[in-house]
């Protein structure tokens, strides 16, 4: 469980998700060093990636005293098993999925499956999911995640997927999300470590300098299992 416990303290140092769908295993080092040096603390490889069980064994074993390294996209049982396999620690849904978030849990993994409904994010904490990722964040605006926040308890995660910009974050923060994950606008197939060094800095500059009253309230502290 100590992985899982780290990967936790990773989420809550910065509760930022670097997606990066698409990247080659040869070039995701060098992507996922620039994204630790610019403070990143948990990074996301997607299974429908080009061989990205390789990518998340490399960066596991280049970075993972820097950050989180999970997969996205994971599907099944079995996905959750080769992951884990593979040396990552964070197992990231587009569904709700009771089968694959008792699998993470039962790997001792970090489970943040897609919701898009209440309902949903009430049974996926049921199963024992540790993070509720609303997705896509497009139809999921700031006031249903104002809504969410008001009757889900304070300490579960609420993080919006989907679109995310650091122009768009200061809304969704004062609306009560605990983080979010960042796909196209950090990292898209081509672009160099520098560029998404780039990327990354403004999304790092953008959530510290937006401390919302909901984030100050402690809407956004993490919980390591909720039930």
């Amino acid at each position: 469980m100590a992985d899982r416990e780290a990967s936790l303290a990773h989420l809550a140092a910065l509760p930022l998700i670097a997606i990066l769908r698409g990247v080659e295993p040869d070039e995701v080092v060098e992507i996922g060093t620039a994204l630790c040096d610019a403070g990143f603390r948990v990074i996301e490889i997607p299974l429908n990636s080009p061989q990205p069980l390789e990518s998340i064994r490399r960066l596991a074993a280049a970075i993972g005293d820097c950050a989180a390294i999970g997969a996205g996209t994971v599907l099944t049982v079995a996905d959750v098993d080769a992951v884990a396999k593979a040396g990552g620690t964070l197992i990231v849904s587009p569904n709700a999925d009771p089968a694959v978030i008792r699998a993470t849990r039962s790997a001792g993994l970090v489970s943040c499956p897609g919701v898009a409904t209440p309902t949903e994010g009430f049974a996926t904490l049921a199963a024992g999911a540790d993070v509720l990722k609303l997705f896509p964040a497009e139809q999921i605006a700031p006031p249903v995640v104002k809504a969410w926040r008001a009757v889900f308890p304070a300490k579960v995660q609420l993080v919006p997927v989907g679109g995310i910009t650091p122009a768009t974050m200061a809304a969704y923060r004062a609306a009560g999300a605990s983080g979010f994950g960042l796909g196209s606008a950090i990292y898209k197939p081509g672009m160099t470590a520098e560029a998404v060094r780039r990327a990354a800095d403004a999304f790092v500059a953008a959530w510290h300098a937006d401390a919302s009253p909901a984030v100050r309230s402690g809407s956004s502290t993490p919980s390591s299992t909720t039930r």
